[in-house]
């Protein structure tokens, strides 16, 4: 069973922008961290943005402050990444998490999705 199904990217042009969704089920999600991650080619995997569970506290990777926004909905089962002003450098394989635990690296995630791609040309 999939337990997180990431949707929404695509191939954008810098400057615009995507809402990445990660719909969740078989899980309590009101129960469980949310985490977006992305994975450049050749490169680790990276956290970028994390909420907690009632959507209250956010935490963002410096590269995308301000323009990158997580939220959460706990009736959908759905957390959110809204990017704006995307850069070519954005360019990434963008996955979700969850985990019911506080201060969990990325090794240690409960769920992860399969992943959305989001291309930015110049």
């Amino acid at each position: 069973q999939e337990h997180l199904v990431e949707s929404g990217g695509g191939l954008v042009q810098a400057g615009d922008s995507l809402r990445l969704s990660c719909a969740a089920s078989g899980l309590r999600f009101s129960t469980y961290r949310m985490y977006w991650f992305r994975q450049i080619l050749g490169k680790e995997r990276e956290l970028v943005a994390a909420i907690d569970r009632s959507g209250g506290r956010t935490d963002y990777a410096d590269f995308v402050k301000g323009r990158f926004t997580i939220s959460r909905d706990n009736y959908q089962n759905v957390a959110s990444l809204q990017m704006n002003s995307l850069k070519p450098e954005d360019t990434a394989v963008y996955y979700c998490a969850a985990d019911v635990l506080d201060g969990v690296t990325a090794g240690d995630m409960e769920y992860w999705g399969k992943g959305t791609q989001v291309t930015v040309s110049s």
